[in-house]
């Protein structure tokens, strides 16, 4: 029997080491699906419930694994599905390789059934590679610039191949004029800065008296060389949320997330400082940095065309920030004065009592802070966490300890809905043999994670550690948006577009065989999660939380936020009177000694 274009293409992914492609079916992309079957699901296919689950799982499994993801989709309404968990990865710098299908070449221009113009549709998600397979000899050296191109830019890719195509015979390019060969593997390098731009950035940096460092997920590889740094030069660090777990939270001067979702610690660190480095990060708030003129700052980042974003760095070194920690090290002064380093210290220490008696405030009936806070003192030391977008994130953001092994992320920067299941499902193809964890919003739990439970019901029993828990906030309000809008509009909850429905989350998981647990009482809460943590099967944990607990920013002020909460209920004059005379007291419990 002859090998297929579609065979060759599954045997090169093969041959890439790639093992999973998450995806769904149709029938742009049939000749595969029948080559997936001759090839004894090798790679594994993946299904997801959506083409945009299959991308959001793509990316998971890049985050949480190091390597490429791979996702594939029928032609038309699959290609456009996946989009945008596509859009994720590209903002995320995460390498992701999507594989479309299209309609037979003897069709297109004739408007035919499902054919959209797929090089023009993914043109900027795929900026850096999108090409469409016409002819089988052009497979190889297209399918192999995919791959590598997406893992040495960290970023999306395309290949989009005709049904027609899928089913020639597959010939390899010959050795003869434009014809294109190819070859595996990605080579291995690291960008290191000039000696020069090095001493520039250690005489900044060792002017300064009040150092801050702002860390990001460039920076996952430099765990023991950002620690060394911020010792030598007495500082604190901030973690853009994309760097979460790239440092251990119970170092006394790591202040926690930076920005909208950050601590108070960080955000005075910034405020205060005089000399600024920042290490493998594009966290995108300028206003969360230190004021222009303020500081004196050294960028490094492995990217020549991110370096020079968000503040006017005076050096800014392109390179691995591991090693180019170690070249700089070397060049850094050690700081006798700690006086700086340990204010951040008390600074933090502080916030931590903080974040326990935001947890301890009663609500009604039960305060979302204390549902993450109960879980910290429990986490598995090789747990991986997802977040989804919305009020999780701050609660993820700022109650979670991570450290050592453990893993954590979200949508950073598209900051879209929906990822916070299928990254956990992404995360367990990568790792079977560690719990994942995600934090869920209701909305989001409804938009699509309440339909990949049938994707987890599907795959968790191939799993050598078989616990997903899946805590959703379920309280009937897509909250984030509802204080935004008090926030910034001083408008009230708009009923309409802010309220939905009551779901039985645990019902429905105990219907696919999953465990289940609703939690309507503080005292329920802990328990809930040791019973899950300890199941034999995945779990969803419906926490029903009260959506009158804000999600404070670290900049806001008292006044501020009584305003937001009486916004809530204008028209109401009992009860705006009832926060006129409640609220402010309640919420000084939430806030930081001084900060009125």
């Amino acid at each position: 029997m002859s090998t297929k274009v579609s065979d060759y293409l599954l045997q090169r992914l093969r041959e890439w080491d790639v093992e999973h492609v998450f995806a769904y079916p149709g029938d742009g992309i049939n000749g595969l699906l029948a080559a997936w079957g001759r090839a004894e699901n090798n790679p594994r296919f993946v299904q997801s419930r959506h083409e945009e689950m299959s991308a959001f799982e793509a990316v998971g499994y890049a985050k949480f694994s190091g390597r490429v993801g791979v996702c594939a989709a029928t032609s038309g309404p699959g290609a456009i599905h996946l989009l945008n968990g596509l859009y994720d990865a590209k903002l995320d710098h995460v390498p992701v390789v999507a594989i479309v299908g299209q309609t037979n070449r003897s069709a297109m221009g004739g408007s035919y059934q499902q054919e959209v113009d797929l090089i023009s549709l993914y043109k900027d998600v795929a900026s850096d590679f999108c090409e469409m397979v016409t002819v089988p000899e052009q497979l190889p050296n297209v399918l192999d610039r995919a791959l590598r191109t997406a893992m040495a830019r960290r970023s999306v890719t395309a290949l989009i191949v005709p049904a027609d195509v899928q089913e020639l015979d597959y010939s390899p390019p010959e050795h003869a004029f434009k014809m294109v060969p190819s070859s595996l593997g990605l080579p291995h390098y690291t960008a290191v800065p000039d000696d020069g731009d090095l001493q520039h950035a250690a005489d900044v940096l060792n002017s300064g008296e009040k150092t801050a460092i702002l860390i990001g997920q460039g920076a996952r590889g430099a765990r023991t060389e950002v620690t060394e740094a911020a010792e030598r030069l007495g500082a604190g660090v901030a973690k853009a949320l994309l760097g979460k777990d790239v440092l251990d939270d119970d170092l006394p001067y790591v202040t926690g997330a930076i920005g909208l979702l950050g601590t108070r610690p960080s955000y005075e660190m910034m405020r205060d400082c005089d000399t600024l480095l920042v290490i493998g990060s594009s966290f995108p708030y300028t206003q969360f940095l230190p004021e222009f003129g303020q500081a004196r700052a050294v960028q490094i980042d492995i990217d020549p065309h991110m370096v020079g974003l968000r503040y006017p760095f005076e050096v800014n070194l392109v390179g691995d920030a591991a090693r180019t920690l170690r070249r700089l090290l070397p060049l850094l002064e050690q700081t006798e004065d700690r006086t700086w380093q340990k204010t951040i210290e008390d600074n933090v220490a502080r916030w931590w009592e903080v974040m326990e008696r935001r947890a301890a405030v009663e609500a009604d009936p039960v305060n979302p802070e204390y549902v993450t806070h109960a879980l910290n003192g429990l986490l598995p030391e090789d747990v991986i966490l997802s977040s989804d977008s919305g009020s999780a994130a701050n609660w993820y953001a700022r109650h979670l300890k991570l450290r050592g092994a453990m893993r954590g992320s979200l949508s950073g920067t598209l900051a879209t809905m929906g990822p916070g299941v299928p990254y956990a499902i992404g995360a367990k193809f990568a790792h079977g043999d560690r719990p994942a964890i995600a934090l869920v919003g209701d909305g989001a739990m409804q938009m699509n994670g309440m339909a990949e439970l049938i994707t987890v019901a599907k795959y968790w029993r191939d799993w050598a550690d078989p616990r997903l828990i899946v805590a959703v906030f379920n309280n009937r309000d897509l909250n984030q948006v509802t204080w935004e809008m008090r926030a910034m509009e001083g408008a009230p909850q708009f009923l309409p577009s802010q309220s939905i429905p009551d779901v039985k989350y645990a019902d429905f998981a105990r219907s696919l065989g999953l465990a289940g647990m609703r939690i309507e009482k503080p005292d329920g809460v802990t328990g809930a999660w040791e019973t899950a943590l300890g199941a034999d099967r995945p779990c969803v944990l419906d926490f029903v939380t009260d959506p009158a607990v804000p999600p404070i920013p670290p900049h806001a002020t008292l006044d501020q936020i009584e305003a937001a909460a009486a916004s809530v209920l204008k028209g109401d004059s009992d009860r705006a009177a009832m926060i006129r005379q409640g609220f402010r007291a309640k919420v000084q419990e939430f806030l930081p000694g001084g900060h009125r």
